[in-house]
């Protein structure tokens, strides 16, 4: 497979500059491209390597191309032009539509002819596999979910019920979508020992076209309303997705983030790795939570919050802790003497 500069320059609308006819066999970093590769460079940190890049050509803005002596396609967004590019070049499994012989399908679910169903796949009572689907190994389909057209599971993905898939979603493998959330409520007076009531979760899992949902994440099923992730959501790996929580169009999250239940996240936002947000409180549109951030509080977007200490030397770090817990006392001891003082100017 490959692919001549100016045909890629054309059918991207990119700017050649170079030989046109060089072909281009794969991609590849500036570091580590060869003369049959393309690469980019969108983070001026990496525009040390440009200069010694064996790359047959670089995806670069016009500031950088006079320092390039590769060919270039030159883009107002190098990384998603490459990302574009890169796209033509990733190797994708061809599946055959039809059933595995060791799928076991509900006779009240519904398969479009044109869905692949892999080996040991189980699809639960009312249950709708649309035209196009791919569902990987071993996973579970339940009880009245939908897999919208051209989605794709990955191994061991488990839909546990009222889950509904929109068009071109793809899921890696070993997230669980539609599981209990996390509802309890605290009896105490029914003259037994207080004790933990499990509240019924009522609702389903509800996530739109073009959402991406990495490996191990778990989006839980709402109580009485439907958790929902909107149109062109993107979850990194390993995230949780509280009950009844809302996620706009276009957000993004990285890796390990948690959502508590019935939070609202707003559109475009960007919500960094190890964060967490608190329930039932809302974040505007175009909102972004630095990595390690707890969101404790509603937030009006757009702009970019953060919380916590940046890493330093633990030395530095202890004397600071140390001091961050007389903080309270000293600054009582400063407001007497306020009141008593409000002249002194020491104080």
């Amino acid at each position: 497979m490959s692919y001549r500069l100016d045909e890629l320059a054309q059918r991207f609308a990119l700017e050649l500059r170079g030989n046109g006819a060089t072909r281009i066999h794969g991609v590849g970093t500036l570091a580590s491209a060869n003369g049959e590769q393309l690469s980019f460079l969108a983070n001026p940190v990496y525009r040390r390597d440009l200069a010694a890049s064996q790359a047959a050509a670089v995806v670069l803005r016009a500031t950088d191309a006079e320092a390039c002596r590769n060919a270039a396609l030159v883009a107002s967004e190098p990384y998603v032009a490459f990302a574009r590019i890169a796209a033509l070049f990733e190797p994708r499994a061809a599946h055959v539509p039809g059933v595995h012989a060791s799928a076991v399908v509900d006779p009240t679910a519904q398969v479009d002819p044109g869905a692949h169903l892999g080996p040991f796949v189980s699809i639960g009572a009312r249950s709708r596999i649309e035209a196009g689907a791919m569902i990987g190994p071993a996973c579970v389909i339940g009880e009245d979910c939908v897999v919208g057209a051209e989605s794709v599971l990955g191994a061991r993905v488990t839909l546990v019920t009222r889950v509904r898939l929109g068009r071109r979603v793809r899921i890696h493998p070993g997230a669980v979508l539609g599981a209990d959330g996390f509802g309890l409520a605290w009896a105490r007076d029914d003259g037994d020992e207080p004790h933990w009531i499990k509240v019924p979760q009522l609702g389903g899992v509800a996530i739109g076209d073009d959402c991406e949902i990495g490996a191990n994440t778990t989006i839980d099923r709402g109580a009485l309303e439907d958790t929902v992730l909107e149109a062109d959501v993107r979850l990194d790996n390993q995230i949780q997705i509280g009950h009844g929580a809302v996620i706009g169009a276009h957000t993004a999250m990285a890796g390990c983030a948690a959502v508590a239940g019935s939070a609202r996240i707003g559109r475009h936002c960007l919500i960094g790795g190890g964060a967490g947000v608190v329930g039932h409180i809302r974040i505007g549109d175009r909102v972004t939570v630095t990595a390690m951030s707890l969101v404790t509080h509603s937030l009006d977007g757009p702009g970019e919050f953060s919380s916590g200490t940046p890493i330093q030397d633990n030395h530095t770090w202890r004397r600071n802790a140390a001091r961050f817990r007389r903080l309270d006392k000293q600054l009582d001891a400063l407001a007497r003497k306020l009141r008593h003082h409000p002249k002194d100017p020491e104080a």
